[in-house]
């Protein structure tokens, strides 16, 4: 029973693992200073962005593209700013962890 119990909290680490490392990236790269979670801020709330993208097969690209280089005009008026500090890597590793939401 143990045992058991060890490994079904191991693969919870392992599913929480990447999140955790995509919301610390986020972070890293000043994503949060714009966008949240649940709530828009300057930006749209990721949650508003991953219901947005549902059935996109391209959206992942689109998304990593935005992060990267920036875009206006589909949340309104409010452009955002390309993020040059953001490589190819990590805005596909944002891209798929907002699209989790």
């Amino acid at each position: 029973m143990k045992i058991a119990v060890i490994a079904s909290v191991a693969a919870g680490l392992l599913i929480a693992a990447p999140v955790m490392a995509s919301q610390e990236l986020a972070q890293k790269k000043n994503c949060l200073a714009c966008h949240a979670t649940d709530k828009k801020l300057v930006g749209p709330a990721y949650k508003e962005i991953a219901a947005k993208y549902k059935g996109d097969k391209a959206a992942e690209a689109k998304l990593a593209e935005k992060i990267m280089k920036g875009g206006s005009g589909v949340w309104g008026q409010v452009p955002m700013p390309a993020n040059p500090q953001v490589s190819a890597d990590e805005a596909k590793t944002l891209a798929k962890w907002v699209l989790g939401m």
